[in-house]
């Protein structure tokens, strides 16, 4: 698995790169069917926007693709709240690709009625 980071706006420190890949690498102990994550952080220049560190990140896994965003006041509390968010969405993802076989655990159970008692 590759782990991908670029920087918009900003400049992209090994200290920033190994954060990223201490924070996301975590998201492979949940699903083991991931192929690639390209990060992508950026730096909004507008000083009266709010939340100007904003880090995005592309999830390729065998099945499909899981994207999301965050924005924050530093670069470190959006990495964190990305990786938070994408472990939520891949779960989510891994859960539903095997939810079929989740409900059929206890189909081969039968209810047995209890006959009703007459007075």
């Amino acid at each position: 698995m590759h782990i991908h980071v670029n920087g918009r706006n900003i400049e992209i420190t090994d200290a920033i790169k190994a954060y990223v890949k201490e924070k996301i690498g975590k998201v492979v102990n949940h699903y083991d069917q991931i192929q690639a994550i390209d990060v992508v952080l950026s730096v909004i220049k507008n000083p009266s926007a709010t939340g100007k560190h904003v880090a995005e990140v592309s999830c390729k896994m065998s099945t499909g693709v899981v994207r999301c965003e965050e924005a924050a006041d530093s670069m470190y509390e959006s990495i964190d709240l990305l990786a938070d968010k994408l472990i939520r969405q891949v779960n989510k993802f891994k859960d539903k690709s095997l939810g079929s076989d989740k409900t059929s655990i206890r189909t081969d159970v039968k209810e047995e009625v209890a006959p009703a008692v007459e007075e």
